[in-house]
């Protein structure tokens, strides 16, 4: 169900774990609802497929939270990307991207329960100096901008999915 304003939440950080949580197992649902054909398929002239998109989300936030926020190094940052478009390797499966999601969205979930909002980030030495101008993000504005992107790309993901003959809606 839709986190809507009106209830109640514990504090701030409840509200964006909420609406995170909301807007991921939308996606998710979304794109199992699909026929299995369409999710590795484009109806879209920039090319990306249901799958890719569900891939690069989990990656968005990967890179906000672990290489970004906690300075963790990460061996392959834009692992879900190749030949600068989305990507999903062969091997990989709605199952697995899936799973590779929620092990993220647990990560993302244990650093918000233990870290104050108003804390600054810490990238690490391989973030791109051109992407530091000024003081690193606190971890509340990592949090806008993960909404943010998962909200977008949700709207995306349903109009690609009623295209698709899938879900459409909440």
């Amino acid at each position: 169900m839709f986190p809507e304003p009106t209830a109640p939440a514990a504090n701030r950080a409840a509200v964006f774990l909420g609406y995170l949580d909301y807007f991921r197992d939308r996606a998710i649902d979304k794109v199992r609802g699909m026929p299995a054909a369409e999710r590795h398929t484009s109806r879209l002239a920039s090319g990306w497929t249901p799958l890719e998109l569900l891939n690069h989300v989990r990656h968005v936030e990967r890179r906000w939270i672990e290489w970004r926020f906690e300075a963790r190094p990460l061996p392959d940052p834009w692992a879900d990307e190749l030949d600068g478009r989305w990507h999903v390797a062969p091997t990989e499966t709605l199952d697995s991207v899936v799973a590779a999601l929620r092990t993220q969205a647990a990560h993302t979930r244990a650093v918000v329960e233990r870290t104050d909002l108003s804390t600054l980030g810490a990238p690490g030495p391989d973030w791109p100096a051109a992407e530091l101008s000024g003081e690193p993000p606190t971890l509340e504005r990592v949090l806008f901008h993960l909404l943010q992107e998962y909200a977008r790309h949700l709207g995306q993901l349903d109009i690609v999915s009623e295209l698709a003959d899938g879900p459409v809606g909440e």
